[in-house]
C-alpha cells in the first residue's frame, strides 16, 4: 500500500481525509513505504465530532447489556483474528511477533474487563438519609470523548480507553499515531462486524493540527492521551482550559533496585526483559538498575552477557530476540543519548550505535546498549531515552537507591529485587511511585487495575483501565426523592 492515503472512519463509513496532505509511514525492519496517512484537518475532527455527538442520545439510551453484547462479540472476533494482527503490527511496528501477540492479548482483555459494564457502572441507594428521603448515585455518560494515542502500543492503548468509553454509554472519536496506524484500521474492521451502530466510534488520522483541533472542540467532554511528558502537559493544560476532562499519560524513567539477597539470575531476566521488550519504547521500561553494594558485580555481568547474546532482526522471524525502532529519527535520537552518554563521563560497557542486520541493510537498527557507572545527574540516567539502553548504577542502601529514585522528575513505575520480606514492605511503603513491582521487572496492571503513573508521568485525577476507567468516563448524579 504506498499509493492514496488511508482513510479516516466516520459515522460508520471509511472516508477520505479532506486534504491532500499526507506522511508516509513505513516497514522498521526494511525501510520500506507501506502507506500514507492523511494529515487531518479541523473539519475532518468536525465531522467526527458531529457524527459521535449525532449517534450519542440513541447510544445512551442502549441498555448496557446490550451495549457490552457488542463488546463480546468485538472480543470474540480479536480472538480469532490475534495471528493476522499480531503479524501486521509487527510488519508496521518492527516488535518481535511474540510481543505484537502480548500486546493485543492485553488489550483484549480490556475488551474483556469492559464487557462488565452492567456490574460496573451501577450507582449505590441509602434509604431514609432524612425521614422519608432516600438518596441514590447513578452514572450517566457524559457525550464524546476523544483518544490520542502513540506508536509504541498502536492496538493497546486504545483499547484502554474507548472500550470503556462506550460501554459507559459515550460516543467516540480516536486519533490514532500517524506511524503505525494500519493495525488499529483492522480492529475498526472488526468493531463493524461486531455490529457497533455508525457514529458511535470514529477515527481521524493526522498530526497536530487534527490534535489542536480536538483539543479546543467545545462537543468534546474528554480527552485521553499517552505520549511523552513534555506532550502530555500541553494536552492536560489546553484541554483543561477548554473545560475537559483529561487524563494524560506521560514519559518516564523507571528504576530497578536489586538488593544483594536478591535471586540474580530471576533478576537479570527480569531486567533484560523491562529494558530490551520491545526495543525499550515502552513507559515501562527498567532503564535504570540501582544494585545495591555487592549486588553490582554480579548483575552487571548478567547484564551484560544477556544483552550481548540478543539477536536483532525482522519481528517475523520466530529468531529474533529484538526489532528495529520506529523510525531512522528515532534511532538518531537514542545515538545523541549514547553519545551524551560517553560525554557526561559514564563507561559504555556494551554499544549498540553501530549494530546492523546484515540480510536487512535498510532497517532502523539499534542494538542493546549498557552503561556503567552512571550518575542520577546525567542525561542518560534522568531523560527517557525510549530505547533499548540501561544504565548501571550503584547504592550503599535502600535509603540511597530511593534517593536517587526521588531526584528524577518521573514516577511512572519502579522495582525492587530482594528475598526480604521486610525490606520490600520498606520499598513499598516509601516508594511513591504509582506502579510497583516486587520481584516483577515489568508492572504492568491488568486491565481491572489503574494504569498510570504520578509526578511527572502522568497529568489528571483518574487514570487507564479498572474502575478509574469507569470513573473517568462518567459522571455520579446524586438523585434525593421524597415521596
Amino acid at each position: 500500500m504506498t499509493g492514496s492515503a488511508i482513510p479516516n472512519f466516520i459515522d460508520g463509513n471509511w472516508v477520505d481525509a479532506g486534504t491532500d496532505e499526507s506522511l508516509p509511514f513505513d516497514n522498521p525492519a526494511t525501510a520500506e513505504t507501506i502507506g500514507r496517512v492523511p494529515l487531518s484537518q479541523a473539519s475532518d475532527v468536525g465531522a467526527a465530532v458531529a457524527a459521535a455527538k449525532k449517534a450519542f442520545p440513541g447510544w445512551r439510551q442502549t441498555p448496557p447489556v446490550e451495549r457490552a453484547r457488542v463488546l463480546f462479540r468485538l472480543k470474540a472476533l480479536l480472538d480469532e483474528r490475534l495471528d493476522d494482527l499480531g503479524r501486521s503490527l509487527t510488519i508496521e511496528h518492527g516488535k518481535v511477533v511474540a510481543e505484537s501477540k502480548g500486546e493485543i492479548r492485553r488489550g483484549i482483555e480490556n475488551v474483556e474487563h469492559a464487557c462488565g459494564i452492567p456490574t460496573l457502572m451501577q450507582g449505590s441507594t441509602l434509604e431514609d438519609v432524612a425521614a422519608g428521603i432516600d438518596c441514590e448515585t447513578i452514572r450517566q455518560p457524559l457525550g464524546v470523548f476523544a483518544m490520542i494515542t502513540p506508536y509504541n502500543f498502536p492496538v493497546m492503548i486504545p483499547l484502554w480507553f474507548w472500550p470503556y468509553a462506550i460501554a459507559t454509554g459515550n460516543t467516540v472519536v480516536v486519533k490514532p499515531s500517524e506511524q503505525d496506524p494500519l493495525t488499529h484500521q483492522h480492529v475498526v474492521e472488526l468493531v463493524i462486524q461486531a455490529g457497533l451502530p455508525p457514529g458511535v466510534l470514529n477515527v481521524v488520522h493526522g498530526g497536530r493540527a487534527a490534535v489542536d483541533a480536538i483539543l479546543d472542540h467545545l462537543d468534546i467532554a474528554g480527552v485521553s492521551f499517552v505520549g511523552s511528558s513534555r506532550v502530555a502537559r500541553r494536552i492536560y493544560a489546553r484541554a483543561a482550559a477548554a473545560g475537559k476532562r483529561v487524563q494524560a499519560l506521560g514519559g518516564a524513567k523507571n528504576h530497578i533496585i536489586v538488593f544483594p539477597d536478591a535471586d540474580f539470575d530471576q533478576a537479570a531476566q527480569a531486567v533484560l526483559s523491562s529494558v530490551y521488550g520491545s526495543t525499550g519504547q515502552r513507559c515501562l521500561a527498567g532503564s535504570v538498575i540501582v544494585c545495591i553494594d555487592e549486588a553490582y558485580a554480579p548483575m552487571r555481568e548478567r547484564i551484560l552477557d544477556g544483552a550481548a547474546s540478543l539477536k536483532l532482526g525482522d519481528g517475523l522471524d520466530e529468531a529474533t530476540d529484538m526489532g528495529p525502532v520506529i523510525s531512522a529519527t528515532h534511532a538518531d535520537r537514542i545515538r545523541q543519548f549514547i553519545d551524551q552518554g560517553e560525554a557526561e563521563g559514564a563507561t559504555l560497557a556494551l554499544d549498540g550505535r553501530a549494530a546492523t542486520v546484515a540480510s536487512l541493510p535498510r532497517g532502523h537498527w539499534m542494538g542493546p546498549t549498557v552503561f556503567d557507572d552512571v550518575r542520577p545527574e546525567m542525561a542518560i540516567g534522568s531523560e527517557e531515552i525510549f530505547g533499548p539502553v540501561a544504565s548501571l548504577t550503584r547504592a550503599k542502601t535502600l535509603d540511597d537507591a530511593l534517593a536517587v529514585m526521588h531526584r528524577n522528575a518521573y514516577g511512572n513505575a519502579t522495582s525492587i529485587f530482594t528475598t526480604s520480606g521486610r525490606t520490600a514492605r520498606e520499598f513499598r511503603y516509601r516508594a511513591g511511585i504509582s506502579m510497583i513491582g516486587i520481584n516483577v521487572g515489568v508492572v504492568s496492571p491488568m486491565a481491572f487495575f489503574p494504569f498510570g503513573g504520578s509526578r511527572g508521568s502522568f497529568y489528571g485525577d483518574l487514570k487507564a483501565q479498572g474502575q478509574d476507567a469507569i470513573e473517568f468516563f462518567t459522571d455520579k448524579r446524586v438523585v434525593i426523592s421524597s415521596w
